[in-house]
């Protein structure tokens, strides 16, 4: 099944999104749908108004998540060619709602920076509340999979050891456009990882590279706080970042960013300079 939050005039409505239809469940957003229990018989069972697939305008997926939690370093190919160790426990950082936007929204690229980076992510959105779960309490805490881009201030990420600053500035982060329930997908086969910049593919891997995978980091993130429906987790991003190329490439103002997910679906924002 597949759900998405979208915009219809003055409001924002949750939308199974079906082969002919988009219908909507009777939510606003995904983050109150997964608050309810019986989420998924809900919103397979909905009748609601009735949208054209194409041109849906989508808002992020989640429009207030209460966490969103982001992980670094783990592709394990990206760790190895970089001449780093494995690492023994996931890289945890936050960022925070304000930097979300829809799967076709612009980008807004800050003009406090001066180095704006793509990284392309498999994201998980928590359907359960859930804390100090084991793999199997947390495979059956995750709603589904999306697609998001940490876009990121580099020279903001590395100004102290703490990466926060870079990583949130307002209107940087797609999130989108639909959530995937896990039934649909086989993520043991390994989900493609994507990002095109203008049309060429910069970033390219699949989710089997994944060092701590879903259900761990579930796992892991639980024991130090509850997870509650809406959360967001990034997984991490793959090799071809721009700030690891020589010399480094950046996002820049009119640039068409692509990130795609394998079976998931894929958001197309064009980057913007921010306007004073």
């Amino acid at each position: 099944m597949r759900l998405a939050t979208i915009r219809t005039g003055d409001r924002t409505a949750v939308v199974r999104v079906d082969a002919d239809a988009a219908v909507e469940v009777g939510a606003a957003d995904l983050g109150e749908l997964l608050t309810d229990p019986g989420w998924a018989q809900r919103a397979a069972a909905a009748d609601g108004t009735r949208h054209p697939v194409d041109g849906l305008d989508h808002a992020p997926l989640v429009s207030r998540p209460e966490k969103i939690i982001c992980v670094g370093l783990n592709y394990r190919r990206h760790i190895l060619e970089m001449g780093r160790q494995l690492p023994e426990h996931p890289t945890i950082f936050a960022k925070y709602p304000p930097a979300l936007i829809g799967a076709t929204d612009p980008v807004v690229l800050p003009a406090a920076s001066t180095a704006m980076d793509w990284e392309a992510e498999l994201a998980v959105v928590v359907g359960t509340t859930v804390r100090h779960a084991d793999p199997e309490q947390a495979a059956a805490a995750i709603a589904g999979y999306t697609v998001l881009n940490d876009v990121t201030a580099r020279d903001w990420q590395y100004r102290t050891p703490q990466w926060l600053v870079g990583k949130t500035f307002e209107a940087t982060t797609p999130l989108g456009p639909c959530l995937v329930t896990p039934d649909d997908l086989d993520l043991d086969a390994g989900l493609s990882v994507e990002c095109l910049v203008n049309g060429e593919v910069v970033q390219s891997s699949d989710s089997t590279e994944l060092v701590f995978d879903p259900p761990a980091l579930v796992a892991y993130l639980s024991t130090i706080c509850t997870l509650r429906p809406g959360d967001v987790i990034a997984t991490g991003t793959p090799g071809g970042v721009g700030h690891a190329r020589k010399p480094p490439r950046y996002l820049t103002d009119g640039d068409v960013l692509v990130t795609r997910i394998g079976g998931v679906g894929e958001c197309r924002n064009t980057c913007r300079a921010e306007q004073p």
